[in-house]
């Protein structure tokens, strides 16, 4: 009967399965220079520690949403579609704002080398898909 009393052991495996994942989170230096690059003035720390919690909601949230719209299609893949659908239900994309208007807005000329394909000498497209 001694070894009922005996507390039983729990094997290792089970013991580290039961922490909470831990989520990678955006890197405070990336949003820091980001928030700097739109906003030329002095910021608090405390105010700067909301825009770090709005920014990891935001970034969580949109993940999430260009997974469902991924899942919904049947795909595995997030494509640019679905970056697409979800930048028009925020209204960030419209008929008269369309995605590759923003893309030149707001992107560096490498970024829009990249994202929008353009016609070059040799019959050639870039970026190849």
């Amino acid at each position: 009967s001694l070894q009922l009393l005996q507390p039983k052991t729990v094997p290792k495996r089970l013991r580290t399965s039961q922490k909470k994942p831990h989520e990678p989170q955006v890197p405070r230096n990336l949003i820091k220079e980001i928030f700097r690059h739109f906003v030329k003035m002095p910021v608090s720390r405390d105010a700067f520690k909301i825009v770090e919690k709005c920014s990891e909601r935001y970034f969580k949230q949109l993940s999430d949403d260009l997974e469902a719209y991924t899942r919904h299609a049947g795909r595995k893949t997030v494509e640019a579609a679905d970056l697409e659908v979800l930048m028009r239900r925020q209204g960030l994309v419209t008929d008269k704002m369309p995605l590759n208007v923003l893309i030149e807005r707001y992107l560096p000329l490498e970024y829009r080398k990249l994202l929008i394909p353009v016609a070059v000498s040799g019959n050639k497209v870039i970026p190849c898909k």
